[in-house]
C-alpha cells in the first residue's frame, strides 16, 4: 500500500466518522471532516462502512441516522486524494488488481470503494435516515441515495456535477428512481442545483425543516420509528427494496457503472486524465 498518503483523521486529529447515541434505539453516524466539507477519501468511506456495520450488529440500535458536521453535508469524493488504494484498508470485496494498467485498475477501485460499499449501506437491514444541511454534491448525493428517508434543512441543495467532469453520473446511480425521469435528466444535463424544496417535490426528500430544527426533527422521526417492532421494520425495508429492484434497478446500476468507466477511459484517451479538462463550476 501507500500508507504515507492515507489521511485517516480530520484537522483536529479525530476519526473521519463518529457514532453518537442521541436517543433510545437510535444511533447517529456523523461525517466528521467539516474542515474539508466532508470530502470523502477512502479512509472516510471505510470508516463509514465500519460504522454502519457496528450499528447494524448492535442489538440496541433500531434506527440509524446519517448526519454530517459543519455547514455542508458533503462536497463529494475527495479528488485531492492521491496514490491511495483500497488495499491500504480492509478490502471487503473480491475485486483486486487495483494497480492494473488501463481501466482494469480504476474499474476495480471504483467498484469496491464507490459502488459496492454504497450498495452495502443501501442494504443495511435497519431504517436509515439522512440528515442533510447545506451542499450535497455527487459523492454526497450517493450517501443520501443509499438511505431510506431524507430530512433536509431548508438550506440544503443537491447536485451531481459529474457531467462537468466529463462523466455521465455518479457510480452508485439511483437518479431515475429518486428524482423521476425528467428531473434526473435535468439534474445531470445541467449539473445544476436542486433546492431542498425542489428535491421534496420530486419525492427525493421526505421533509424540509428549518436548519435550526434539523437535528431535533430528524431525531424525532427516528425515535417514532425506533419504537416500532424491529423485525417488522427490517421486513418492510426488505419488501420495498425488493420492489425497487424489481423495477430494474440492479440492471440499470450495472449499466451506468460500465458507462461511467467508459467515460473515464475516453477522458484518458482524449485528455490524458480520467476526468475532462472542462472548467468545474465552483458551488
Amino acid at each position: 500500500g501507500s500508507a504515507m498518503t492515507v489521511v485517516k483523521t480530520n484537522k483536529a486529529g479525530e476519526p473521519l466518522v463518529k457514532i453518537e447515541r442521541p436517543a433510545e434505539g437510535v444511533a447517529r453516524i456523523v461525517l466528521n471532516r467539516a474542515d474539508k466539507r466532508n470530502a470523502q477519501n477512502f479512509a472516510m468511506l471505510y470508516q463509514l462502512d465500519e460504522a454502519f456495520s457496528t450499528c447494524a450488529r448492535d442489538e440496541t440500535v433500531t434506527v440509524i441516522i446519517l448526519a454530517a458536521d459543519g455547514p455542508d453535508f458533503s462536497s463529494g469524493h475527495d479528488l485531492g486524494q492521491r496514490d491511495v488504494l483500497p488495499s491500504d484498508f480492509d478490502v471487503l470485496g473480491n475485486w483486486a488488481e487495483f494497480t492494473a494498467p488501463g481501466d482494469e485498475g480504476r474499474y476495480a477501485i471504483e467498484k469496491e470503494v464507490y459502488l459496492d460499499l454504497t450498495e452495502r449501506w443501501r442494504n443495511v437491514p435497519k431504517p436509515t435516515i439522512a440528515q442533510v444541511q447545506g451542499r450535497c454534491i455527487s459523492g454526497g448525493l450517493m450517501l443520501v441515495m443509499a438511505c431510506d428517508l431524507v430530512v433536509a434543512a431548508d438550506n440544503a441543495a443537491f447536485c451531481d456535477n459529474t457531467i462537468d467532469l466529463g462523466v455521465c453520473g455518479t457510480e452508485f446511480f439511483n437518479h431515475p428512481y429518486d428524482f423521476g425521469i425528467r428531473k434526473a435528466k435535468e439534474l445531470l444535463f445541467t449539473a445544476g442545483w436542486l433546492s431542498a424544496q425542489e428535491a421534496a417535490a420530486t419525492g427525493f426528500v421526505n421533509r424540509v425543516v428549518p436548519l435550526a430544527e434539523l437535528e431535533a426533527s430528524t431525531l424525532n422521526m427516528a425515535s417514532v420509528i425506533a419504537a416500532k417492532p424491529r423485525f417488522a421494520l427490517k421486513m418492510a425495508k426488505e419488501a420495498i427494496n425488493a420492489a425497487h429492484d424489481a423495477m430494474g434497478r440492479p440492471q440499470a446500476m450495472s449499466t451506468i457503472f460500465a458507462l461511467h468507466q467508459l467515460c473515464h477511459s475516453h477522458n484518458m484517451q482524449v485528455y490524458g486524465m480520467p476526468v475532462s479538462t472542462f472548467e468545474i463550476k465552483k458551488p
